[in-house]
């Protein structure tokens, strides 16, 4: 009974359906898993798969394909496909192609992750704080600052260009992935370093990219290692800032000047890879020649010219004017002013080259003295007044001097020059004229005749004249001879005898004779003696009525003379 029992149609059943669990499981262990189907057909919106499994799959046609693209499907085409409902209300499985897609792929990272392996990804999106990134099916995120080694304006030249990422962390029960794009070129860059390092020499040629700009220069990236190209060796010509030549980002060739393999510091150069302009300078600018330049730079002590790219010389600003001195460099050219220069001198060792700006100009002192000879009359403005005289305007730039003692001829500077006022015009006569001092000398007395020219050609030193007293003082006595020429006694020329030489025996209007020891006939002054003519006198009395041998007394012999003289008289 017990073996029939176990033969019964519904007990087959049953065993029929334990082989099944058995074989396939139930449904829902399939959920989750990955199987390979084969396309049977297509529809508008799906595909037909066959799974092996008691019913098809269907798959959505939009997964096949990137959005808006036609799938390159047909029937008998296999893939891997991801169950996501074993059957859903039509009976039919539900499957994922993109979800298989990402279990391959989370597989295959987490062998890359294990073994610290670069993946192959593409920037498609952006999110917050970052981007996303297709790993082949799965999306990871990248932070914005693991984009590049420095910070990226304009990501979208990356975007859509397939690329490797290094995974920094993955959380498959979260479906989280981070990756860096930065790390991958961190460690592309140390490795390209510590080649180019290796290689590195003095006097090579490289290209490279300028990736910062400071007021002293610019860092130029060599693709792994930076060198700093200093403002001075960016160009021949004169550059302020590095910014007047650079821009970040840009594509520049440097040659490397100096390398310090212990502090791996480089220094790049740009101009050395051009033709140094100071060669030959001196040829091509020689002294005394005239050229025109540009101004590039003013400074207190002059302003700089540039001949041509790369070469300029220093007007200083002493010759800069004729006649503004003590004045700005400023006030007299500007910035990128042209101006014609002539070059003073060159040293091409030291790459100077001094230039004058005046020079190309007539000097006005030079001009004055062969337009006006000495002796000519002009007429000008007193344009200002000095304890010394006054200065008269003889041109929009020059001024002449008449000293105190050119004003008059009899009266004292000082008296005279109360009479004048600035602003007032007056002629007066050129009495000199020195270009290279810078100085013309004029006279307001001038314009007439010396009166005491007449005495002063017939009065030579040792000539005895009559003076009259003009004045007393207590060291010597002023008189004046013919109403014209002052002369003055000092108090030890008033007589022979030094009992007599007292100024106060002596009264104004007081006649006397003196003898000519000295003649001043530009200051028109004399210089007097009394004892002098006394003295002279005995050694021609002595020496005609007799002699201290003759056994004759001194008084005797001026008694003789004297008495002679007075017969004669």
């Amino acid at each position: 009974m017990a073996s029939a029992t176990q033969n019964t149609p519904e007990h087959g059943k049953e065993d029929f359906a334990a082989l099944l669990e058995e074989t396939l499981g139930s449904d829902s262990a399939f959920d989750g898993t990955v199987v390979r189907g084969r396309v049977i057909r297509l529809t508008d919106d799906h595909v037909i798969v066959d799974v092996g499994l008691k019913s098809e799959g269907r798959v959505a046609l939009r997964e096949f394909g990137p959005p808006g693209a036609t799938p390159d499907i047909k029937p008998g085409d296999e893939f891997e496909l991801f169950i996501e409902r074993y059957e859903d209300r039509d009976g039919s499985i539900v499957l994922s192609r993109e979800k298989a897609r990402r279990e391959e792929a989370w597989t295959a990272l987490e062998g890359a992750f294990a073994h610290n392996q670069r993946v192959n990804g593409t920037i498609y999106g952006r999110v917050k704080g970052g981007f996303t990134v297709d790993l082949g099916g799965a999306m990871a995120f990248l932070p914005g600052s693991q984009v590049d080694i420095r910070p990226v304006r304009d990501v979208g030249p990356l975007m859509g260009q397939p690329q490797p990422f290094q995974i920094l962390k993955m959380d498959r029960a979260r479906g989280n992935i981070v990756v860096s794009r930065r790390a991958v070129l961190e460690e592309t860059r140390a490795e390209q370093r510590s080649e180019l390092i290796q290689g590195l020499k003095e006097g090579m040629i490289l290209d490279g990219v300028v990736k910062n700009i400071t007021d002293y220069g610019a860092f130029v990236d060599l693709g792994g290692v930076d060198g700093l190209l200093h403002v001075t060796d960016i160009a021949w010509k004169r550059i302020n800032h590095p910014s007047e030549a650079l821009q970040i980002g840009q594509p520049v060739r440097v040659q490397v000047i100096r390398f310090n393999s212990d502090t791996q510091r480089i220094s790049l150069g740009m101009k050395q890879l051009e033709a140094d302009p100071w060669e030959n300078v001196a040829v091509k600018y020689p002294v005394n020649a005239r050229f025109t330049g540009r101004v590039t730079n003013i400074t207190d002590y002059g302003a700089f010219v540039e001949l041509e790219p790369g070469v300029e010389g220093l007007v200083h600003v002493s010759e800069m004017s004729w006649t503004k001195k003590n004045v700005h460099p400023g006030k007299i050219v500007a910035t990128s002013q042209e101006v014609e220069v002539m070059v003073l001198d060159v040293d091409s060792a030291k790459r100077r080259i001094s230039l004058g700006l005046k020079q190309v100009q007539r000097n006005p002192w030079e001009q004055f003295a062969e337009e006006h000879k000495v002796g000519s009359i002009i007429e000008g403005e007193i344009r200002n007044i000095t304890e010394f005289g006054l200065f008269i305007g003889l041109s929009a730039d020059i001024d002449g001097m008449v000293h105190m003692s050119d004003l008059s001829w009899d009266e004292s500077g000082e008296e005279v020059m109360k009479r004048y006022d600035k602003g007032q015009v007056v002629q007066a006569k050129v009495l000199d004229v020195d270009a290279e001092k810078e100085r013309i000398s004029l006279g307001i007395k001038q314009l007439q005749e010396d009166p005491a020219a007449d005495v002063l050609e017939r009065i030579n030193k040792g000539d005895v004249v009559t003076c009259v007293v003009t004045a007393v003082q207590s060291n010597g006595i002023e008189v004046k001879v013919d109403d014209v020429l002052t002369g003055f006694i000092r108090r030890g020329e008033l007589a022979r005898d030094k009992s007599e030489q007292r100024p106060e025996r002596f009264a104004v209007g007081e006649k006397v004779d003196a003898k000519v020891v000295g003649l001043d006939r530009a200051s028109r002054k004399l210089a007097l003696t009394i004892r002098g003519r006394e003295v002279e006198e005995d050694k021609q009395a002595i020496d005609e009525y007799g002699s201290s041998d003759s056994g004759a007394s001194l008084g005797d012999i001026l008694g003789a003379a004297i008495r002679r003289r007075s017969s004669e008289d």
